[in-house]
């Protein structure tokens, strides 16, 4: 019986021990295979790093690096439609949040490329000095310390616009060198009272004044921070300070400005990260007819501020009337890169408010058409317009569930255009969207 008992009990004690051993197998394989996995992202990341840093040695280039690297780990995950094309992926929470609408009738574009490198542009003016630099196959405007810097060409600015450009700064950009600044100001005599906006004055000042810095005094978490003060005949009133994520000096050196004024309401983003919004801004019996930018002192030499892309719209564009109402909507607010049919992001807001309607309206069917500018080749233009017309379906379906049998697609390229392709003003007008009710 005791010989019996002490064979049970031994293999009782070797379940138990096969059991415990199998299960130390299975944590040492999962550690193992935790630990490929981690050595496997880390070489990716030194390999990404390695091949960026290989095209672009020397100091001169490294922002060129930097900013590369960021895009490539910034870059959207990729999903499949049913029909095989690939579709980006959308952030659910920057979709919610993001409430920015574009302006469809555009009034100003900037982007330098009417200016020699090394000059100053012809159609801007400053107190300081400023030079057109080559970015990565554009030219941007390369601002002075200490100035203010005077779009000419905007000298009116409706109740109701959006206003939009990019900034970059040079890298290792030192905490004390001051922000970057710019206003939407009331200039009796823009010539001359342009010069009340240098950085640390404020006598005869109306307008608001809205910097960015990239970097914060924080050493622990990589931020920015923005801030905002509020003018009236030179009285300072409501002003405000805080930190911000999407403009951080080699980590996020290059940032997307959007403002939106709506009479009195004035929001600011910076790429799709709302930084300010605030309904009083704007004070009644204003004239607001000038946008200007402003630099500081700077800690050291090399650290500049760079600026491009400038778009002024007619904002708030009338989406849900046009469409329901009157059966089309048209807008030049939706954008896409050169060539692409890669929507850019800060034309989600748009996109958005136009599946708001669908949503709402179940029963409604629409037509996309997408058009062009009449630069490059005639059959490809038209068929980039179908390409964009079939992305913006792809995207009303996969972010926001508009069942695709609701919507068809079209494209005219060049061969009906608004205006005529005469100024940078009509091609960008021309390259416009319609949506067209058919039910």
């Amino acid at each position: 019986m005791k010989t019996q008992l002490l064979l049970i009990l031994m293999f009782v004690c070797s379940l138990c021990k096969a059991q415990i051993n199998t299960k130390d197998i299975k944590r040492s394989a999962e550690g193992r295979a935790n630990e490929a996995i981690s050595k496997g992202v880390n070489a990716g990341i030194d390999k990404l790093e390695k091949g960026i840093g290989g095209l672009f040695k020397g100091k001169k280039n490294k922002a060129k690096a930097d900013t590369l690297a960021t895009e490539a780990v910034a870059q959207p995950a990729e999903t499949v439609s049913e029909t095989g094309n690939e579709m980006p992926q959308q952030n659910a929470d920057i979709l919610r949040k993001f409430d920015f609408v574009q302006g469809d009738k555009i009034l100003v574009l900037e982007n330098f490329s009417q200016d020699n490198l090394g000059d100053f542009p012809a159609k801007w003016t400053t107190n300081s000095g400023g030079e057109i630099v080559e970015l990565n196959g554009e030219n941007w405007l390369k601002l002075g310390k200490n100035g203010v810097f005077l779009p000419q060409f905007i000298n009116n600015l409706p109740d109701n616009f959006t206003f939009e450009f990019d900034v970059t700064c040079s890298a290792n950009f030192n905490f004390y060198s001051n922000p970057l600044n710019f206003s939407i100001a009331e200039l009796a005599k823009p010539s001359t009272d342009y010069l009340k906006w240098k950085m640390l004055t404020r006598l005869g000042r109306n307008g608001i004044e809205v910097g960015i810095h990239p970097k914060s005094v924080s050493t622990v978490n990589a931020k920015g921070t923005t801030n905002y003060q509020i003018y009236d005949n030179g009285s300072l009133g409501a002003k405000n300070k805080t930190v911000q994520s999407e403009f951080i000096s080699d980590v996020k050196a290059t940032v997307h400005v959007s403002v939106w004024r709506q009479k009195n309401r004035l929001r600011v983003y910076l790429n799709q990260e709302k930084v300010w919004d605030l309904p009083n801004a704007f004070v009644d019996g204003k004239k607001y007819n000038t946008i200007l930018f402003q630099t500081g002192g700077v800690k050291k030499e090399e650290d500049k501020y760079y600026i491009n892309n400038l778009r002024l719209a007619v904002g708030e564009p009338d989406t849900r009337n046009k469409l329901l109402n009157e059966g089309k909507f048209v807008s030049s607010g939706i954008l896409f890169d050169v060539n692409s049919a890669n929507i850019k992001p800060e034309s989600l807001g748009l996109i958005k408010s136009i599946a708001v309607i669908l949503q709402e309206n179940p029963p409604v069917k629409i037509k996309i058409i997408g058009h062009t500018d009449s630069d490059g080749d005639e059959k490809a233009n038209l068929a980039l317009s179908k390409k964009r017309a079939e992305a913006l379906k792809n995207m009303l379906t996969t972010d926001f569930g508009i069942e695709a049998s609701r919507m068809q697609i079209d494209g005219k390229g060049e061969s009906v255009p608004a205006m005529p392709n005469t100024s940078e003003i009509n091609k960008a007008n021309n390259r416009r969207v319609e949506f067209i009710k058919i039910k």
